[in-house]
């Protein structure tokens, strides 16, 4: 009973502070002028969009850490190595999205930080993560005990962290091209890690992840189609990383590719279309990543994302079970 009620509190206490922040946030946004640069390549239903604020990340990503911090320092919940380092990472990678975002702004077209500059901001968070990590003596094998699976990486678990969290970022930053897509699927895949920490014993991550869904939710108030604010790089790499970083601290990367199966599917496709041109001459999809295929076909951005989120929900459904059986 105390842990629901943890549970709850840390969803309501997430969404309140979000939606409060959100009413501040935006108007300061759009007298700032920091607005969406919009491709020319989609469609003419995303280039009316072209003058919402972006950022809007921020939304949900400074009532998580404040609450997390608040309830770390009013021993609400019990310090943990692992629980600063996921905060270390959703900062880390929240700030390099900030910065893509903000030189994207500056140049007034979509292009921000480079990708080896991105790349380089990855590695260094990525580094700090394994020192931090070993230093508590985290394990450095990747084990799947239903599989029969346990390979010692030893070092080369560093490697594997640092593709596990330029991988969950870049295919959440992929995803996010829709009016409340990304946030819609990340509020899910976190509920489903939320339930997994809380089954194999690692509250704090649950609790944050909790923290977390609340805010992404009051977050989509004011994402959901037509979006007021985009949560732009600043979001999308954060959520992302933190996804990565909790599945490595929970020991379930398997894990993450079901509960994130649709972010997968997204990245996937973009590997697919870029493979087949280069191969066949020609594209396997009318344009990637996926969404924009099925809007190409003459989908409702709404409809897509409906279809695209009870697909996540089934796959995170699949991903409690698998990762709690693991």
């Amino acid at each position: 009973m105390l842990l629901l009620t943890k549970a709850v509190f840390a969803i309501m206490i997430g969404f309140l502070f979000s939606v409060v922040l959100g009413l501040f946030l935006l108007p300061l946004l759009r007298k700032l002028k920091v607005s969406q640069t919009i491709s020319s390549y989609v469609s003419f239903t995303h280039r009316k969009k072209a003058g919402t604020p972006t950022m809007g990340g921020l939304i949900f990503i400074i009532p998580t850490v404040l609450i997390t911090l608040g309830l770390l320092i009013t021993k609400k919940i019990d310090y943990s190595d692992n629980l600063i380092i996921v905060l270390l990472v959703f900062i880390g990678f929240a700030i390099i999205g900030f910065l893509d975002d903000f030189l994207s702004l500056r140049k007034h077209r979509n292009e921000g930080l480079t990708t080896y500059q991105k790349l380089f901001g990855q590695i260094i968070i990525s580094t700090i993560f394994f020192y931090i990590y070993m230093k508590n003596g985290g394990q450095t094998s990747f084990v799947v005990g239903t599989l029969g699976i346990d390979i010692e990486l030893t070092w080369l678990y560093g490697l594997f962290i640092l593709f596990i969290l330029i991988g969950a970022s870049n295919a959440v930053n992929l995803t996010d091209g829709l009016d409340g897509l990304a946030g819609s699927l990340s509020a899910v895949a976190f509920i489903a890690f939320s339930l997994i920490s809380f089954m194999v014993g690692f509250e704090d991550i649950g609790i944050f992840c909790l923290i977390l869904v609340g805010s992404l939710i009051g977050f989509l108030v004011f994402n959901t189609h037509p979006a007021k604010v985009f949560m732009g790089d600043t979001g999308s790499l954060a959520l992302g990383g933190v996804m990565g970083a909790v599945a490595i601290l929970t020991h379930r990367e398997l894990t993450l590719l079901v509960v994130a199966g649709v972010f997968v599917i997204e990245t996937l496709s973009v590997i697919l279309q870029v493979f087949w041109l280069r191969v066949f001459h020609k594209k396997l999809f009318l344009m990637t990543p996926l969404h924009h295929h099925f809007e190409k076909l003459g989908w409702q951005e709404t409809d897509i994302v409906k279809l695209f989120c009870v697909f996540g929900l089934l796959l995170a459904m699949g991903g409690i079970i698998f990762g709690v059986w693991l």
